[in-house]
Order: structure tokens, then sequence, then C-alpha cells
């Protein structure tokens, strides 16, 4: 068995030192005044004094037992077998033994600690007992059973303490482990929740200032000419900067406390609202539901929202006036979204060079020629319900987005 290597405070010391100092004088004062009253077949002064040498050591020993439990044991045990064997005089100069059993089983580690006191205790039960084999009177015989149950008892008591000590250091362990993992997940609710709110904003920004560059351009383009259609543009201007403060407000309305001003997410009810915006900004766009409305969750249709909505500012930014399809097709278990748009129009590149119109970037889908982040972040979506989300160009030259969302939405578990 190792030694323990512990940091004592200077206020165990102290204590340690008076609790030995305590037992020693307990042990040599306790035996003489004994021998004074009922003699002893031998005198502590008997071998140069080794009976007062043997309760001596025994208690000063005592000092070390936190530090150094099982030799402490070793040399109290020891010094009861030299002490009874050689028909010493009985007294207390047990206490520093039981004191020491006690910390053996208190200060050690569990089995191996139990397994010494056991052995130990066996061996000085013996002892004790083939020492006292012709003890006078007989009675006086009770001492060594009393000895022996006491240091039973020592060795019990200190595993109890030892025990207790055991289950407390692992339920503050449990409550420092559960503690961790609360602020763990805390952290990650935080994280999910930025990352939710981060989508939303770029989602409702990004369309928003879509429609307001092509309006803003038509404006600027047409002013001079045609006031009546920049006045249009201006209203449309006005309305969709209008629409999109309301959508922040009730985006970052969850990092509010009074929970004043929210308003439910977008669903599926707002995509014609949308779409109007769309047209007012040169698309030709049609909607079409392939199945009877279904029973949508707040949460897919919210989804499907964003997505028509990303896909629509997609197009706007990289492609320009062209006819555009919105396919909603809810099943049983499945909703479908489906947004295609025909490509550029043979007369967009004469649009491109006006400076106030849109500009165009051919590549959407997140290569080097695009700074957007519209088809991850549509993939994020579908993939936080359980869905997945397919981007591409169609044969004809345009661009294809699909996305499947299960109407009981599973979460992604990546």
């Amino acid at each position: 068995m190792e030694h323990r290597t512990v940091s004592l405070s200077p206020r165990l010391v102290a204590q340690d030192v008076a609790l030995a100092l305590f037992i020693t004088v307990m042990q040599v004062q306790g035996t003489v005044a004994k021998v004074a009253l009922e003699g002893a077949p031998r005198p502590l002064a008997d071998l140069g004094y080794l009976g007062y040498a043997l309760l001596v050591v025994s208690g000063l020993a005592v000092v070390a037992r936190r530090r150094w439990p099982v030799p402490v044991f070793a040399v109290t045990a020891v010094a009861s077998v030299v002490y009874f064997s050689l028909d010493f005089p009985d007294g207390p100069g047990w206490l520093g033994l039981f004191v020491a059993l006690y910390s053996l089983a208190a200060y050690g580690d569990g089995r191996r600690s139990l397994v010494t006191a056991g052995v130990g205790i066996t061996v000085l039960a013996t002892v004790w007992l083939v020492a006292a084999a012709g003890i006078e009177p007989r009675a006086a015989i009770g001492w060594v059973f009393f000895r022996i149950g006491a240091s039973v008892m020592s060795a019990a008591l200190g595993e109890s303490v030892r025990s207790r000590r055991v289950i407390a250091a692992d339920a503050q362990a449990r409550a420092e482990l559960a503690e961790r993992t609360r602020e763990e997940e805390s952290r990650a609710r935080v994280d999910a929740e930025r990352l939710r709110i981060a989508r939303e904003v770029h989602d409702t920004v990004a369309h928003a200032i879509a429609i307001i560059n092509v309006q803003s351009g038509v404006s600027a383009h047409v002013l001079d000419k045609r006031p009546d259609v920049a006045r249009d543009a201006l209203q449309a201007i006005e309305q969709t900067s209008s629409q999109a403060l309301r959508e922040m407000r009730a985006i970052l309305g969850v990092l509010r406390d009074d929970g004043d001003g929210r308003v439910p997410h977008p669903g599926l009810g707002q995509i014609d609202e949308l779409t109007t915006k769309a047209r007012d900004a040169g698309l030709d766009i049609t909607v079409e539901e392939i199945s009877p409305p279904t029973l949508v969750p707040s949460a897919v249709g919210s989804a499907v929202y964003r997505i028509v909505q990303e896909s629509i500012t997609n197009v706007i930014r990289h492609v320009g006036p062209t006819r555009v399809t919105v396919t909603l097709s809810p099943g049983v278990d499945l909703m479908e979204v489906r947004v295609t748009d025909e490509g550029r129009r043979a007369n967009a590149s004469d649009r491109t060079q006006d400076r106030h119109l849109p500009a165009q970037r051919p590549d959407r889908a997140g290569n080097a020629t695009s700074t957007g982040r519209g088809i991850l972040g549509m993939r994020e979506r579908c993939r936080l319900l359980g869905g997945e989300l397919d981007a591409g160009p169609t044969p004809s030259g345009g661009f294809e987005i699909t996305a499947r969302l299960p109407l009981a939405p599973t979460g992604s578990r990546r």
C-alpha cells in the first residue's frame, strides 16, 4: 500500500500534535495510576524503562496518522505486541492503537485498508489472548476482549467516516458535472438561437435590400421621363422597408424580456404577399399548389416561406426580370416546395448596362463568384427540420431549388 502524500494545514498539524501529547500522557499516567492501585507483575521501569518507552512511542506516533496511516498503525501494533508479550501492566496503553486503527480506515483507500486492519486485528487478538493465558484473576481477561472489540469498532468507525467522505465527494462531483452540463446545454441553446436569428435576419434583410435595389434603380431611371412610375417604385420601397422593419422587430423580439411587439413568424399565408412584391420588382412569378392545402406545422411553414423568399431574392440579385414558378406540394407526410426560374432573358444584357439596375452574378450555388450564403442557409433550414434541399441549373438554362420537408420534423442529428 502506498503512503499518503497529502498536504496538511497548520491547524490539522496542531490538532494531531495536541492529540498525540494527550494520548501519550493518558497512556503513561493512566498506567502508572493503575499500577499504584493494583500493583503489577512487571514494573514499567524494567528492561531499561522499556514499558515507558513503548507507551510513549505508541502515543507520539499518532502525530503522523493522517500522512502515514499504515506506518503509524504498524508502530502502535508492534508496540502493543511487545508490551503485552512482556507482561507489562495492563492499562490505557491501547489508546494510540485505537486511534491508529481509526486513522488507517478513515484515511486509507478502502478495501486494502480494511484488509490491513483485519489482518492486524487478528494478529493482535491472537497475541493478546496468548499473553493473557495465565492471567489471574480470570475475570481480568475481559480487558483482552474489550481491546479486541474496541479495535474492531475503531476500524469500523474509520471506514464509516471514509465512506461518508467518498459519498460526499461523489455527490459534489456529480453536482459539478450537472452544472457543467447545464452550462453547455445553455450555451448550445444560445448558439442555436443566435444562428436562427442570424439566418432570419439574413433572409429578411437580403430580400428587402434586393427589392429596394431594383425599385430604387427603376425610380432613378425613369424619374425625369415617367414620374408616375417613379412614384410607384418609391411607394414599393416604402412598403418593403416597412415590412422588413416589422419582421426585424419580430425576429429580434426574442432578445427582449417583456415580449412586447412580437408577431408570429411568417408562414405559408404570407407567400402571396411575398410574390406580389416580387412582381413589383419585375419578376413574372406564378404560385402553383398541386394538391389541396394540408395542415402544415408552423415550423415547416416558416421554413417554406424563408426558402421561397431567399430563392426569389437570388433570382432578383443574380438574374433580373424573368419568369419564376413556385410550386407547393403538401403531401400526407412531406411538404415539397420547388422554385424554378427560366434564367436570364435575351435582352437582360442591355439592362445590366444601366448602373441603376441590380448587379448580375452568374453563380448562385455558393461558388467563388457568389458573395451570398443563400443556398447554404436554405440547406441548413431543411436539415434542422430533418429535410433536404437540392439546387442546380435546369436543362433550359434556368435554375431550380427543391426542398422536401417532413410534416413531422425530426431535426438534424449532425
